[in-house]
């Protein structure tokens, strides 16, 4: 589906509010002092702020964007629905820069804060463990950019950031984490934390799953030196084409990213990729999943850049 980037949600205040609304109140208007749900008025008058309702049992007033990461934002609605369309349309993202010549902000931080803010509205919520009723579970790991401070040695990937991915097959869901160390204890602990233990565990011939395999339903190795790629079901052929999908973003769109956001990008490409076109998911049903997830999320720019010092 083609995204009408000239509707009035993305360019009309009132329009965009209307739209929130209706994404975040779907059940009924809730106030967020107290909880109640459908007791509250529409407050009118001329000096009064659009879209301001006051709660008739405890008698304060809210709007949609309190307790989101819209809150206190000078941004205007609609930019930030606009942002949050093109950020979960496009495959290998969009960068800052192309933000803020898109929405004409008067600032880069204003658009490169901006998408850290969306970017922590599309981290994922606790969903269960991968690979429950016997499913299958794909985990590799793999090196990206630099750690500040870390200097480059001759071999190796000491100076790189950890990453490791798993993918469920059956779901389509795939969880990524900034691992502190490529290790056989660091990964073990991300495997059990990760998988149901009813699961097939697959992996390529890396010792890191060898000892954390033995926990699990079966596990299936590839062994890649020897040019094996696919053993009947066994690959990790998917988990390979999502690190496909990151690290062009990464390197082609991004660029660079410090370890103390890695985070958050990784949240993002695992963000699109569970709600993918493969996976029954359009452009405009992904922005809107994007949009529950506002809430209850707050990120300031100290705290984006706290350790960035």
């Amino acid at each position: 589906m083609t995204t009408n980037l000239t509707a009035a949600i993305y360019h009309d205040e009132d329009a965009a509010r209307a739209h929130f609304e209706a994404i975040r109140w779907a059940d009924g208007r809730v106030c967020p002092h107290c909880g109640v749900i459908g007791n509250s008025t529409l407050m009118q008058g001329k000096t009064t702020r659009p879209g301001l309702y006051k709660c008739k049992d405890c008698r304060k007033p809210f709007t949609a964007t309190m307790g989101t990461i819209y809150e206190r934002s000078h941004i205007p609605l609609h930019k930030w629905l606009l942002a949050t369309q093109l950020m979960v349309s496009s495959k290998k993202g969009i960068s800052a820069h192309r933000l803020f010549r898109t929405l004409g902000f008067g600032s880069y931080r204003t658009a490169w804060f901006m998408a850290h803010r969306i970017r922590e509205a599309m981290m994922a919520g606790d969903t269960g463990p991968l690979g429950g009723a016997g499913g299958f579970v794909e985990v590799d790991e793999t090196y990206i950019g630099r750690r500040k401070g870390v200097d480059a040695p001759k071999g190796g990937f000491r100076h790189k950031m950890r990453v490791v991915s798993l993918v469920c097959r059956d779901t389509g869901e795939v969880r990524s984490i900034n691992s502190e160390a490529i290790t056989g204890g660091e990964v073990a602990t991300i495997v059990r934390n990760n998988v149901a233990r009813e699961a097939t565990l697959m992996t390529d011939e890396a010792r890191l799953y060898w000892a954390v395999g033995r926990e699990f339903a079966s596990h299936q190795r590839v062994t890649h030196a020897r040019g094996e790629y696919v053993r009947d079901l066994a690959h990790t052929n998917t988990i390979e084409g999502f690190f496909s999908i990151f690290k062009r973003g990464m390197r082609g769109i991004y660029q660079h990213c410090g370890e103390q956001h890695l985070h958050r990008y990784l949240a993002e490409f695992d963000f699109r990729y569970t709600n993918r076109i493969a996976n029954g998911v359009n452009d405009n049903e992904r922005a809107v999943i994007a949009l529950r997830g506002v809430v209850g999320k707050r990120l300031t720019y100290q705290q984006a850049n706290r350790l960035a010092a």
